[in-house]
């Protein structure tokens, strides 16, 4: 089965082939939402999210974020003041789509390939959801986005096609062997030298801390012809130069495969899971969803810094760390939130383990003090 196919039939929907997720979601945005509308969003997500927003020609509305997983606290949210939202199911954690209801939602399942709720997976509640085949999947690249009816399906399949650039069997090839090496790297304690090799052949993009240079005045200048995909090109393709090029049927072929491979892994995920929800730092959103197969597991710690640098030392690379929140981040080109206090603890504290290395990690981790209290105004009072 293909991709979409596969992912079809998780969700019951119609697919749409994905050379990344972060093109599904750009178009996902034009397809439901006018220029100038309200888009209310997590300020807790990866930095080529915001710049999809922005070349859609939508007003990025940041939302207050709970303490306990990272995502949206609908409760303090003003629904009547946004037109939609986009959900993060930041690591794996859902949001609380039922709070939703009247909002158009677009759901990004980049992080929750297997979180279902209520026995329902994710990406099927929203208008559409978005999935990457880069995270659980570890395919290096490809998406798919899932919706209801035929008549959406070929609309944005057109809409595709008029964003793809040209692919390359060489590159897909690159991407794949990149792919593959990256997986044994890990599995293999190498992720080290893998790491290096990465930043040497420039594979990644350079960052102040966290995130990528906003370089503030060449925004401004791209934004003046959204809404367009293009001109932004430059901030959404961070880590993935190739997010809007055509893949083969090799690289589709690799994509379905790793794809359909994820059931192996669910017991090991799981056990991870539960083995790290036993620690004083783990995030209390965790312990509501252990039954699920979290791409990561968010831990709040004391001196994240030297947590990362200690399980780098032991082959366990950290990532999927978004730091400062949007609205400190880009403060300009968004509404802020009216209380940014719980995104800027939780993004200075979070320290994202994978499940599946949750074994080699758990000397480091195991021993982290938690970060300190928040504030009794960010702790939800027991119901």
């Amino acid at each position: 089965m293909s991709p979409e196919q596969l992912l079809a039939a998780r969700t019951g929907r119609e697919g749409v082939y994905l050379p990344s997720n972060r093109l599904g979601l750009y178009l996902a945005l034009r397809h439901w939402c006018t220029p100038g509308q309200r888009l209310l969003m997590s300020p807790i997500s990866a930095d080529e999210i915001l710049f999809l927003v922005l070349a859609a020609g939508l007003i990025p509305v940041i939302a207050p974020i709970s303490i306990l997983d990272g995502n949206i606290e609908m409760t303090r949210v003003m629904l009547g003041s946004v037109d939609a939202v986009l959900t993060t199911n930041l690591y794996g954690l859902p949001d609380d789509v039922y709070a939703m209801a009247g909002l158009v939602v677009i759901e990004d399942a980049a992080h929750a390939a297997e979180t279902s709720i209520g026995g329902r997976p994710i990406g099927s509640f929203g208008v559409a959801g978005v999935f990457s085949m880069s995270k659980h999947a570890g395919a290096g690249a490809g998406g798919v986005l899932v919706v209801d009816g035929a008549a959406d399906r070929r609309e944005l399949e057109r809409e595709r096609d008029l964003l793809l650039q040209p692919g390359a069997l060489r590159r897909d090839l690159l991407g794949i062997a990149t792919s593959v090496a990256r997986r044994y790297a890990l599995k293999y304690d190498m992720a080290r030298p893998a790491t290096l090799l990465a930043r040497v052949l420039k594979l990644e993009e350079p960052r102040e801390g966290y995130r990528i240079a906003l370089r503030e005045e060449e925004l401004r200048s791209a934004l003046a012809q959204a809404p367009s995909l293009p001109p932004l090109d430059r901030w959404v393709r961070a880590d993935l130069h190739d997010y809007r090029s055509a893949r083969g049927g090799v690289a589709r072929w690799y994509q379905s495969r790793r794809l359909a491979r994820l059931p192996e892994d669910r017991d090991r995920r799981l056990a991870g899971v539960a083995l790290l929800a036993e620690l004083p730092t783990v995030a209390r959103g965790v312990l509501d969803q252990v039954d699920q197969p979290l791409f990561r597991v968010p831990l709040l710690v004391s001196d994240r810094d030297e947590a990362i640098a200690a399980l780098a030392r032991r082959g366990v690379p950290t990532g999927y760390l978004y730091d400062p929140p949007y609205d400190d981040y880009a403060n300009p080109f968004v509404e802020p939130s009216q209380d940014r206090a719980a995104a800027r603890w939780w993004a200075q504290h979070v320290l994202p383990i994978d499940p599946l290395y949750a074994h080699r990690a758990l000397p480091v981790v195991g021993a982290l003090q938690p970060a300190p209290p928040p504030g009794d105004r960010l702790i939800p009072s027991a119901a």
